[in-house]
C-alpha cells in the first residue's frame, strides 16, 4: 500500500469514527425533552464541527440534513424558519469567530442542499425555493469560492474558514460550476426586474463576478457571458469611467469637460440606471458635479422625460437641497429614487415639497442615530441615509421589502401610503425619526407605539431600508396592539385593523372565506361571488380600482401545500396584452416571482406588471385570496358569475391550501377524487 492509499485509508477511518460521534450525539438531542434539548446542543456542535473539518464531511451531514431538523437543533433560533432566511446574512455568520455560529449555518445551507436535490421533502420549504436561496448563498459567498483566505480570515477564524470553504464548494460541486455564474446571473436580473429598493446584495453579487473575471486565476469557461451590462452599469459605465479609475481621478476628468463632454456623460449614467435600476457611484460624483452646471444638464443625468423635467424646474430649488444633503456616492441609489420621484409628478400635490423640505433638514433623535449608524455605518451621516431612503421609497413605492421579518403588515402599509398618500408617509417618518414615537387612532382612541406592549416581530429589524428601519418597528407595536383591543369579537380582527391601520380608502365592507375558530373553508362560493362582482370589470360594471386594497392570501409552495397567511396589495384588474384578465398586486415578501404549486406561477415580468407589481390570472389569484376589502356600495352583480368559473377557482382551492379545510364529501364533489384513497 502506497503512503497516500494509507493516508486515504486513515481518513476514511476517522470520518467514520466522527461520524459515529455524531450519530450518537443526535440521537441523544432528538430523545431528549424540548427543555433539555438547549444542554444537549454543545456537543451535536463539536461532532458536527469536527465532521465539517474533514474531507467529505459536508456530505456526511447533507446525508443526516432530516435528522438535523428532527432532532431539534434548529429548534427557537433564527434557523428554525429557512422560508424565512436570508442569503445576504449568510456570509456574517460563515465568516463569524463563532464556531456554533459557523456550524449551525453549515448545517442550515446542507439541510436547503438537501431539499434542492429533492432528498429532503420540507413542509415549508420547496425544491425551487431551497435551490433559489443556494444560488443567491453562492452568489454572494463567491470569494469563498474563487478567492483564497486572507490574513483578516485568518486572524478572525483560523481553521473554521476550512469549515467555511469547503461548505461552499460542497454547494457548487453539487449544483454544477458550470451552473452557478449564468444562473446567478440570469438571478440577478429577474431579481432587478421588480425593481426592489435594496440592492446593496445585488451589488455584491455584480462586485464578486467582477472580481472573479478579472482574475486570471478563474477559469470560468464560457459562463458569465451576459454579465457585462451589470458590472459597466456599476464600474464602467461611461467613458470617463470605463476602467473604474476611482472617485477622486473621476471628479478630476469631470472638471476638465465642457458641456457636450457633460451631456456625454449624463446620457450614459442615465441610460445605464433605467435600464439596470442600479446607479453608479461614479454617478453620484457627477450629478454633485452638476449641482455648479445648468439644470438641463441635471435633468439629462436623472434620465427625465418631460413629465419629470417640468417638476425639476418648477422645484429646482427643492432638488438641489436633497441632492446636497442626500446624494453621494454611497449613497448614490437615491439618484434612481428622486428621478422616478420626479417623474411620478407628486411634488405637485400641495403638503410633498414642504414636507421634504422638512426632510432635508431634520433632526434625528439620538436613537435614530445610532439605529442607521448600526445599519449603515456614519459615511454618510444618518440624516443622508434617511433621505436617500425617502427618496427611493416615494420614487419606488412597490420596492418595498420586508426582510427577513414577520411584519408584511407595516411593509404593505409603507409601501400604499408612498403610492397613495405620500404625504402622510412623510409625517410617519418625522414623528419615528424625530419623535421616537408614532401615534394612530384605533376607533376613535389614540394608540402610541412607544405605549404599546409588543409587536408582531420578536427582534428588532435591522435587513431593511432606512425608512422602513426606523418606522417599521413603531407601526409593527401598533398594528399588535389594534389586534389586541379586538380580542373578544366574532370574526377576524383584520375586519376591523386594515381600514384603520391602511387608511381610509380601505373599505369598510370585508369577506373571508375561512372561519376563525376551526381553520375550515366556509362560504367559499360566496366568497368568489363576492370579490368577482366587486373587482372584475365584467363584473363590476367595468369600474377600474381607484384606491389599492389590502388583501390577504394563503401563500403555497412548489407542491401546493399550505405555508401561511400573508399580506399583500391590490393594485389594478385588468387585461393583460395576450387579452387575459389579470390581477396585479404587490407583495412586500422580497421576491414576488413564486411557485405556488398546481400551475399557479406568479409573474412579475412579461404580461404587462409595472415595475414591482405580480400579477395572476384572475382564476388563479382568487383561488390563493382568503381575505378581502370591498366598498358595499359598489357591488357588482353576484348571480351574473358563471358555476363553471367558480368551480375552476374552488378546484384549485381544493387541491391546495384548502385540502385539508373541507369536509370529504365537498372535497370529492369540487376535484372528482376519492380523499380517502391512498
Amino acid at each position: 500500500m502506497s503512503y497516500s492509499e494509507a493516508n486515504s485509508s486513515a481518513d476514511a477511518s476517522k470520518l467514520e469514527s466522527l461520524s459515529k460521534r455524531l450519530d450518537e450525539a443526535l440521537q441523544s438531542l432528538a430523545e431528549a425533552p424540548d427543555f433539555a434539548k438547549p444542554m444537549k446542543l454543545g456537543r451535536v456542535f463539536q461532532a458536527t464541527k469536527r465532521v465539517l473539518m474533514q474531507e467529505g464531511g459536508c456530505a456526511l451531514v447533507e446525508q443526516r440534513a432530516q435528522r438535523f431538523e428532527e432532532a431539534g437543533i434548529f429548534q427557537g433560533s433564527d434557523w428554525a424558519n429557512p422560508q424565512f432566511l436570508v442569503p445576504s446574512l449568510s456570509t456574517f455568520a460563515l465568516k463569524s469567530p463563532q464556531a456554533d455560529t459557523v456550524v449551525i449555518e453549515a448545517i442550515s445551507e446542507l439541510r436547503l442542499l438537501a431539499i434542492a436535490m429533492g432528498d429532503y421533502e420540507h413542509p415549508s420549504m420547496s425544491v425551487e425555493q431551497a435551490h433559489h436561496y443556494l444560488t443567491q448563498v453562492l452568489a454572494i459567498n463567491l470569494e469563498l469560492l474563487f478567492g483564497t483566505a486572507g490574513e483578516e480570515e485568518r486572524e478572525s477564524q483560523g481553521r473554521l474558514a476550512i469549515i467555511s470553504r469547503s461548505l461552499v464548494k460542497h454547494l457548487a460541486e453539487r449544483i454544477g460550476y458550470e451552473h452557478v455564474i449564468d444562473k446567478l446571473i440570469d438571478e440577478i436580473w429577474r431579481i432587478l426586474q421588480q425593481r426592489p429598493i435594496q440592492v446593496d446584495s445585488i451589488k455584491q453579487m455584480v462586485t464578486q463576478i467582477a472580481v472573479c473575471r478579472a482574475n486570471p486565476d478563474i477559469d470560468l469557461g464560457s459562463s458569465g457571458q451576459g454579465a457585462d451590462r451589470l458590472i459597466s452599469s456599476l464600474y464602467g459605465t461611461t467613458q470617463a469611467s470605463r476602467e473604474d479609475p476611482g472617485i477622486g481621478i473621476y471628479l478630476e476628468r469631470l472638471e476638465t469637460m465642457d458641456a457636450g463632454a457633460l451631456q456625454y456623460e449624463a446620457t450614459g449614467f442615465a441610460r445605464a440606471m433605467h435600464d439596470t435600476g442600479l446607479v453608479s457611484p461614479y454617478h453620484a460624483v457627477l450629478v454633485r458635479h452638476l449641482l455648479g452646471h445648468s439644470t438641463h444638464l441635471l435633468g439629462e443625468a436623472l434620465g427625465l422625460s418631460s413629465t419629470g423635467r417640468d417638476c425639476l424646474l418648477c422645484y429646482d430649488e427643492l432638488v438641489q437641497a436633497i441632492v446636497g444633503e442626500a446624494i453621494h456616492p454611497r449613497t448614490a441609489q437615491g439618484i434612481y429614487g428622486l428621478a422616478l420621484m420626479l417623474e411620478r409628478g407628486i411634488l405637485y400635490q400641495p403638503p410633498v415639497a414642504p414636507a421634504l423640505w422638512r426632510q432635508v433638514a431634520l433632526p434625528l433623535s439620538h436613537y435614530s442615530r445610532e439605529r442607521l449608524n448600526l445599519a449603515y455605518g456614519d459615511d454618510p451621516s444618518p440624516r443622508a441615509r434617511l433621505l436617500e431612503g425617502v427618496l427611493c421609497m416615494l420614487g419606488q413605492p412597490l420596492g418595498v421589502g420586508q426582510g427577513n421579518n414577520p411584519t408584511c403588515q407595516s411593509a404593505r402599509a409603507m409601501s400604499m401610503w408612498a403610492y397613495n398618500d405620500p404625504d402622510y408617509l412623510l409625517q410617519m417618518v418625522v414623528w419615528a425619526a424625530r419623535d421616537d414615537e408614532i401615534i394612530i387612532h384605533f376607533e376613535g382612541q389614540p394608540i402610541s407605539s412607544m405605549a404599546s406592549l409588543s409587536g408582531v416581530a420578536t427582534s428588532l429589524p435591522i435587513d431593511l431600508d432606512p425608512v422602513s428601519l426606523l418606522v417599521v418597528p413603531h407601526l409593527d407595536r401598533i398594528y399588535a396592539e389594534m389586534g389586541r383591543r379586538c380580542v373578544g369579537r366574532e370574526g377576524d380582527p383584520h375586519r376591523w385593523v386594515n381600514p384603520e391601520f391602511h387608511g381610509w380608502w380601505s373599505g369598510r365592507g370585508f369577506r373571508i372565506n375561512v372561519d376563525v375558530a376551526t381553520g375550515q373553508l366556509e362560504d367559499l362560493e360566496d366568497f368568489l361571488r363576492h370579490f368577482y362582482a366587486s373587482y372584475h370589470p365584467y363584473y363590476n360594471g367595468n369600474q377600474p380600482l381607484i384606491h389599492p386594497q389590502p388583501a390577504g392570501i394563503a401563500v403555497t409552495d412548489s407542491a401546493a401545500r399550505f405555508i401561511g397567511w400573508h399580506a399583500i396589495t391590490i393594485l389594478r384588474v385588468t387585461l393583460d396584452p395576450q387579452e387575459v384578465m389579470r390581477v396585479y398586486f404587490f407583495n412586500p415578501n422580497n421576491d414576488s416571482g413564486q411557485n405556488w404549486g398546481d400551475g399557479v406561477v406568479v409573474s412579475t415580468s412579461g404580461h404587462g406588471e409595472r415595475f414591482g407589481e405580480a400579477s395572476l390570472p384572475v382564476e388563479q389569484f382568487a383561488s390563493r385570496l382568503y381575505i378581502f376589502h370591498f366598498d358595499p356600495l359598489e357591488r357588482g352583480e353576484l348571480a351574473t358569475v358563471t358555476e363553471e368559473e367558480l368551480q375552476r377557482v374552488i378546484g384549485h382551492v381544493h387541491r391546495s391550501w384548502g385540502a385539508d379545510r373541507v369536509p370529504a364529501m365537498e372535497f370529492q364533489a369540487s376535484t372528482g377524487v376519492d380523499s380517502s384513497a391512498g
